[in-house]
């Protein structure tokens, strides 16, 4: 079996189009009909996150950590205690490929680390467009992390002690454990996910908060002064 985990706090604006795309991922024919088991994590939520994600068949746990770190721990701890295999992490606010698990599982790797994509870059405009393009590495062989693109085997994620209850930089923190465990990990673009650039991001130290912080300081690599933002 295998399972997806993603950590919500009201998020019942995004994570619908989450949960259609990990449905449709869990459906490829290249798992060759293998279960998969979508775990919403409900951190802190006082909306209709979790109504909205049960009624697309999700199952859901609740906790009150308002730490990312902790709500994946939750879900991982959940997903091994139901028997599974793999475990995939992707965030609410973002859509994956139909081909994203398949791909995950096809790179053969005790953990894969994949990239992300934008397709709207909302109020930041061309100018964080450019820079973005400039800056981040989408091919084989990049060194970025992120929560919203991770899969890992349930062997390794226990030999590495799992994810720690952070509120922002656990995915950077547990990819340092695997690395000391010892686990293969594939550096990929393979698995493809699309994230968004909200301004109201949830994590402090994560891509929202990057991009925010290059926009206040006016940080732009590779970037003509005169493109508007």
């Amino acid at each position: 079996m295998i399972a997806v985990i993603v950590p919500a706090h009201n998020e019942e604006a995004h994570i619908e189009a989450c949960l259609k795309s990990l449905i449709q991922a869990a459906g490829h024919a290249d798992l060759a009909g293998e279960p998969v088991e979508i775990i919403v994590v409900l951190d802190a939520c006082d909306d209709g996150t979790g109504a909205r994600a049960r009624s697309l068949g999700a199952r859901t746990q609740a906790i009150t950590a308002r730490k990312v770190g902790t709500a994946r721990q939750a879900g991982s701890a959940l997903a091994l205690a139901a028997g599974a295999r793999w475990l995939a992490f992707t965030d609410a606010d973002s859509v994956v490929d139909p081909g994203w698990l398949a791909a995950q599982l096809s790179l053969r790797a005790d953990a894969v680390c994949g990239t992300v994509a934008v397709e709207d870059w909302g109020g930041y405009g061309e100018r964080m467009r450019r820079h973005f393009e400039h800056t981040y590495t989408d091919e084989d062989g990049h060194s970025h992390i992120h929560g919203a693109n991770l899969g890992v085997s349930a062997r390794a994620y226990t030999a590495a002690g799992g994810f720690t209850g952070l509120d922002t930089g656990e995915d950077v923190a547990f990819v340092e454990a695997l690395k000391r465990s010892g686990a293969r990990i594939a550096w990929s673009r393979l698995p493809r996910v699309v994230t968004s650039v909200r301004s109201g991001f949830k994590a402090p130290g994560g891509f929202g908060a990057t991009l925010k912080k290059i926009d206040a300081l006016r940080l732009w690599a590779g970037v003509e002064t005169a493109v508007a933002a």
